[in-house]
């Protein structure tokens, strides 16, 4: 793609998201739907991207700002639903659509069918609809859980199977045999290499002492471990993934500066490539018309074809989620173990958030041209555009669709409720409890009137907060966080903006100096960040 195309894409997507939020709609559906009709502009190059540059310059940075923001333990304690969903789903989802497609369309034999199933078998983190969707709704933090970990771990799976799939079909040798063999190496060596790469970067960002420079080593920490992964033929999803894990896990231990800065950054870059994903995906509508009828494929035979494929993806979720669950159901009754399987609302909701993206784009525009004998690769172009009807009838579908099905269902889930308040009580005594003993300590050590003062001033602006906290929680319990709670920040930020704006006033007069301007202005930034967080989860929450 060339660079002023390029740079026209993602400005046009930035200001295509910027005027879809203000009119609360969905980001990615608008994108894709507007690059859709863009593509039909009479003159409009094609906006083709190498599949290594998709692979291993967008997707990496995506899965890492996902890694670092994910509880590792939330990951482990939900490890066995997780490696059902990224590993066996994407296996299960292969084969169906692999025997399913060689049946269906005459131009695959079996081998390039089985490429196809690998092709739109992993929902993709770079879709990340469900994921905002059920932040936006307030689902459960274990469904979180769950949908965040299978979006880390489902491409490396579907990758390898691809490998393998395409190894066969074009005659060339894999790394290692028996697949079984290779898929285990691409797992330990990738998670290998991903711990090193993370435990370095760790050691020496703790050496650093500068936000700026922390900040730009921990952009870079994603690309070094995929490349890393990628030059021992390892996996590189899973080494920036687990790099995540190990950084994500010292974050708390960063400087506030650091803290601060890393999230703006993380947050920049995301909306600039998912915005630009979305865009990409929709431009390629009129050039996957082009290439069906330049080999002389009748395009409706084959969007039809892609149809009746992504029928049966969307189908195939459900029904493997509630057999897997009724199966473990039984087992346990008849093992007389009490089961901790998500409600049949929950495993609903879970089921219709398999939105595919980026991954299944680039593993289509990544099948061979030609075998080893030199011969085509057969059904090259149908398995382009089955891809895209997937990627993008999912996206459509259920990404519309998935916000009516969480409202409409029952998901809450009480014990999980309890559990949260629960430590957030503790999370507050331990606070106070440190509160205490640490002002106790300096009135001990201090001496003097003003010392008291001082002490005792300290006491009452720390402690306001967690009072009133405990005195909402008490009043109403349900809500996590209180309207009172909520008009308090609200008004706490209009007041940091006219302080802002009377400041910068002064400025613009010539009465207030710039230097110290900017100074009192970073006090501001840290003291509107905080309300601003508070005020974003207090409207996450209620939806």
């Amino acid at each position: 793609m060339d660079g002023w195309l390029l740079l026209l894409v993602v400005a046009g997507a930035v200001v295509v998201a910027g005027f879809a939020r203000r009119l609360d709609l969905q980001v990615p559906l608008v994108l894709v739907a507007v690059g859709s009709v863009a593509s039909f502009v009479p003159g409009l190059p094609r906006p083709a991207l190498d599949p290594e540059l998709l692979l291993g310059v967008i997707l990496p940075p995506l899965l890492y700002s996902a890694a670092i923001d994910f509880s590792f333990a939330s990951f482990r304690r939900n490890l066995r639903a997780i490696v059902r969903l990224g590993v066996g789903l994407v296996v299960i989802t292969t084969v169906a659509v692999g025997f399913f497609s060689s049946w269906l369309v005459p131009e695959l034999t079996l081998g390039a069918a089985l490429v196809l199933g690998a092709v739109v078998a992993p929902p993709d983190a770079v879709s990340a609809v469900a994921v905002a969707v059920g932040r936006r709704l307030g689902l459960p933090h274990r469904m979180m859980s769950i949908l965040t970990g299978e979006s880390l771990v489902n491409d490396a799976a579907a990758l390898t199977l691809f490998t393998i799939a395409v190894a066969s079909v074009t005659g060339n040798r894999i790394d290692l045999e028996p697949p079984v063999l290779f898929f285990a190496y691409e797992v330990a060596a990738g998670i290998g290499v991903g711990w090193i790469v993370g435990r370095v970067v760790r050691f020496v960002r703790r050496h650093l002492a500068d936000s700026a420079l922390e900040t730009v080593l921990g952009i870079i920490v994603p690309f070094a471990a995929y490349l890393a992964a990628e030059q021992v033929h390892s996996s590189g999803v899973l080494a920036v993934v687990t790099a995540g894990f190990v950084l994500g896990s010292a974050r708390s231990s960063d400087a506030i500066p650091t803290r601060i800065q890393e999230r703006q950054v993380w947050r920049t870059l995301d909306l600039v490539l998912e915005t630009f994903v979305f865009a990409y995906m929709g431009l390629q509508l009129k050039f996957v018309v082009d290439d069906l009828r330049g080999e002389g494929l009748p395009v409706h035979h084959v969007f039809l074809y892609g149809l009746l494929v992504l029928l049966l993806v969307m189908a195939v979720r459900p029904l493997a989620l509630f057999v897997g669950t009724a199966l473990r159901r039984v087992v346990g009754r008849i093992r007389s173990r009490p089961h901790s399987e998500l409600s049949w609302t929950q495993t609903l909701v879970l089921s219709w958030a398999g939105m595919r993206g980026v991954v299944t784009l680039a593993a289509a525009a990544g099948v061979p041209f030609v075998t080893a004998s030199g011969a085509d690769f057969p059904g090259r172009g149908v398995i382009s555009a089955i891809a895209f009807t997937v990627a993008v009838g999912t996206l459509l579908i259920q990404g519309i669709t998935l916000p009516m099905v969480i409202r409409r269902l029952d998901i809450a889930d009480p014990a999980e409720i309890r559990y949260v308040e629960e430590q957030r009580a503790l999370a507050r005594r331990i606070s106070r409890r440190a509160v205490v003993d640490c002002l106790d300590e300096a009135r001990r050590s201090l001496k003097g009137t003003d010392a008291e003062g001082v002490v005792d001033r300290v006491r009452r602006v720390t402690l306001a907060r967690l009072e009133a906290d405990e005195t909402e929680d008490e009043e109403q319990p349900a809500d996590r966080f209180s309207a009172t709670s909520a008009a308090f920040d609200r008004w706490r930020r209009t007041v940091l903006v006219r302080q802002r704006e009377a400041l910068l006033d002064a400025r613009d007069r010539g009465e207030l100096d710039d230097e110290v301007l900017r100074t009192v202005l970073d006090g501001l930034d840290i003291e509107q960040a905080a309300t601003e967080t508070r005020l974003q989860r207090f409207t996450t929450e209620r939806g």
